[in-house]
């Protein structure tokens, strides 16, 4: 056998002339490889740097860029990022439709096809709506305060808490903390005669929200009210630690919480609200006396400690006619903006005026658009609201 047979039978695994059976080395099949390529294999050509370049240059182009390879691997591309395939990338902006007026008319008859966009008392109005739905954190409670009665304190209470819980996503209730019989559950349709005493005796038995929406009852915006005790001898017994923990209960289900407190600043339940509070609301009217027992509400907080909570207050003007005689409720106004964080006027309403259930449909546009600029002036103090330090004992 001549050198080249004898080459192929070692390749084969045939025993070698001196008759072992070792196989070759590697290094002798690297030798056999790069003696050069099989006439049947045709060689692949390692594409050269300013090939590799070109190719990056149109990728590139295309906005398919890719990264620098290593010998021998595959080019990676690198994708676009997943923002891009957001809805803001991908949609194109959207005019927001008008809600009131010809634009309205318009857009309404031509199907959406003819958008003369937003008036300005659209642009407006949702301003005010999303300063509404701000984000809350926790619970907020609102304490609604006057010292004389008859100033709509019940009836700003009600429909304030009514624009709240139509307008935002979460839960609101608002609970008659009145001692003298209050009226507040009179203001939406009676689900139940349940009343805070019930809802106090059966605590132990509240695990969820539909648990505690047994004791209220709710009006068309969603409003839930948590009566009070119709007997006066009864509701009086209603102390600062029935109110808490009253509180304490609700704030696990709701997340705007109103009380609607009685005349006196005195009785036993006052200190728990104003201690548990975050904002208050002093309801006066638009009448010289109206003024005086809501600055004298301000007096009293100021010496009793609540200064601070006084600081954040809003002032409510309430029932202001087209003409209000000779007061000069712009004075008014000034007494109160010097004292509180706003002032908010809200004009005299007929179906307001009926002390009857409150539906928000059949309230005056004026009225409407007041109401949610007082809910805006509130929900302005509800990103401050998490960091406050409780007062008193909880």
């Amino acid at each position: 056998m001549d050198a080249r047979g004898e080459d192929t039978a070692q390749r084969d695994g045939s025993p070698s002339r001196d008759g072992s059976d070792t196989p070759p080395a590697d290094g002798d099949a690297s030798t056999t490889a790069a003696s050069g390529p099989s006439s049947a294999t045709p060689a692949v050509e390692e594409p050269s740097a300013e090939t590799t370049h070109q190719v990056d240059t149109a990728g590139a182009a295309r906005g398919d860029v890719r990264r620098p390879a290593e010998p021998g691997t595959a080019l990676a591309p690198i994708g676009p990022g997943p923002t891009d395939l957001s809805s803001a990338q991908l949609l194109r902006p959207v005019r927001p439709a008008p809600q009131t007026g010809w634009r309205r008319a318009v857009y309404v008859a031509s199907g959406g096809l003819v958008n003369p966009g937003e008036s300005e008392a659209d642009i407006a109005r949702r301003e005010l709506v999303n300063r509404v739905n701000q984000p809350l954190a926790g619970c907020y409670k609102i304490a609604m305060l006057s010292l004389k009665g008859g100033v709509g304190k019940t009836t700003t209470t009600a429909s304030l808490g009514s624009t709240f819980a139509s307008l935002r996503g979460d839960r609101v209730v608002a609970v008659d903390a009145n001692p003298d019989r209050g009226t507040l559950a009179e203001k939406v349709p009676v689900e139940t005669t349940a009343t805070v005493r019930h809802l106090l005796r059966d605590a132990a038995l509240v695990r969820r929200y539909s648990d505690v929406r047994a004791y209220t009852s709710q009006g068309p915006s969603r409003l839930e009210i948590l009566a009070s005790d119709q007997d006066p001898a009864v509701s009086e017994a209603f102390s600062e630690l029935d109110y808490r923990r009253t509180v304490d209960l609700l704030e696990h289900f709701y997340n705007i919480v109103l009380t609607d407190c009685g005349t006196g600043l005195m009785h036993s339940a006052m200190r728990g609200v104003l201690d548990v509070a975050d904002s208050l609301v002093v309801v006066s009217s638009s009448s010289i006396d109206g003024a005086l027992s809501a600055s004298a509400t301000l007096d009293w907080l100021d010496a009793h400690g609540y200064g601070d909570l006084v600081a954040r207050s809003v002032a409510v003007i309430n029932y202001v006619r087209r003409s209000s005689g000779g007061v000069d409720l712009d004075r008014v106004a000034d007494h109160f903006a010097g004292r509180c964080r706003a002032v908010a006027r809200l004009p005299f309403d007929p179906h307001l005026d009926e002390g009857a259930q409150i539906h928000l449909e059949q309230l005056a546009p004026r009225t409407r658009t007041a109401m949610l600029e007082l809910a805006a002036v509130v929900a302005d103090d509800f990103p401050r609201a998490g960091s406050r330090v409780r007062i008193g004992p909880r």
